[in-house]
């Protein structure tokens, strides 16, 4: 963080300084906000093939694919070779990309399709009604297409191919501390091994044009496990429209507020965010971007507001869902007081829960 007592820095200090300084600034007034979702493509809506719910993996375990973004969320810089690490209070992350580029956001969606399918025969498979799956997954293009809610066109199906090579060659490593001190009394860090976003994956078939019909993707241990192990599946489930956010900055948003708030609320610091980006722009311009994405307030289920706090702008997320009720029930008055009153917005939601709970309890719609 820069200081601001002592002599007055000069050129590039100079400049660092004041960019910061401003970072914080009110956003100015614009036109109206552009849309975070795109069109569908046509036909997205005919039901021609089974698509599943669809899944996220979403656990503790999982926290690098949830709580970071272990993806770029660019679509201009590939990233290629490059090193994120990410310094998390119990461990790290880091995310090393391959010569093909680091994988993006939108690759991952292919990732996103795997866990679902895998995530939808293992609760078959639980209930006795179909084999457990394998680490092994043979989609057609189109319906790789059809389910990430893409145009059918050929440059949509040469790109899964690149995207495949993204997803293999950027490797995950989760350093995880286990608070468990060592003779020399440091801390021992429990080293995960380090994983690809897939295991492998091979083309099955081309038409006689050499386009790719079908492929073959491997999941990696950790996400499989992830999903097979225990009585249920550790996924979270993802609002469809998903797909058709169309801003990097707006799906990385959207990933944290399904962690984070789940059914209700959480608030993050913009620095927290910025810092959980991966971005290599300027934390001015990250916010920019951000405050686009809070002036449209059209990602699903999700209402997002700023608010200032006491380091810098707050990124309120709450699901639209949670909040209908509170205003239903009168309970959303009630939060609202709470905060004006001083009390912090986590623990206000918290109270605003349970003062709606007794409202259900005793039957009634509020004050």
């Amino acid at each position: 963080m820069i200081k601001k007592s002592g002599p007055k820095p000069t050129g590039e200090e100079s400049l660092e300084g004041d960019l910061f300084d401003s970072v914080w600034s009110e956003p100015e007034q614009t036109a109206a906000p552009t849309s975070n979702i795109r069109t569908p493509p046509p036909g997205d809506s005919q039901p021609d093939f089974f698509v599943p719910t669809l899944y996220d993996v979403g656990t503790r375990d999982s926290r690098s694919i949830m709580d970071v973004a272990v993806f770029r969320l660019s679509k201009r810089d590939k990233r290629a070779g490059e090193l994120i690490r990410y310094e998390l209070p119990d461990g790290y992350v880091e995310v090393s990309a391959g010569p093909y580029g680091m994988a993006s956001i939108w690759d991952y969606d292919l990732v996103l399709m795997m866990v679902s399918h895998m995530t939808e025969a293992m609760n078959l498979y639980r209930e006795g009604k179909g084999e457990k799956p394998t680490r092994i997954y043979r989609p057609h293009v189109k319906s790789i297409l059809k389910f990430c809610r893409r145009g059918d066109g050929g440059r949509q199906a040469d790109e899964i191919e690149a995207a495949l090579d993204r997803l293999l060659t950027t490797t995950i490593k989760n350093v995880r501390n286990r608070n468990q001190p060592s003779d020399d009394g440091q801390d021992m860090l429990d080293d995960k091994k380090s994983q690809g976003l897939i295991s492998s994956y091979g083309i099955k078939s081309r038409n006689k044009s050499g386009k790719i019909e079908q492929v073959e993707i491997e999941a990696p241990e950790w996400l499989f496990n992830e999903i097979t192990a225990g009585k249920r599946p550790d996924v979270l489930t993802v609002h469809p429209e998903y797909f058709l956010i169309e801003p990097g900055i707006g799906r990385f948003i959207y990933r944290v507020a399904r962690r984070a708030a789940g059914k209700d609320q959480a608030v993050w610091a913009f620095h927290t965010l910025y810092q959980r980006s991966g971005s290599t722009g300027t934390l001015k311009k990250f916010t920019e971007n951000l405050r686009k994405v809070i002036a449209a307030n059209d990602l699903p289920e999700y209402q997002l507001e700023e608010e200032q706090g006491q380091s810098g702008p707050l990124l309120v997320m709450t699901h639209r869902a949670w909040l209908a009720e509170l205003d239903g029930l009168g309970a959303l008055e009630y939060l609202e007081q709470l905060i004006a009153d001083g009390m912090d917005r986590s623990a206000a939601a918290k109270e605003a829960r349970s003062y709606a709970r007794r409202l259900r309890q005793n039957g009634d719609s509020g004050p």
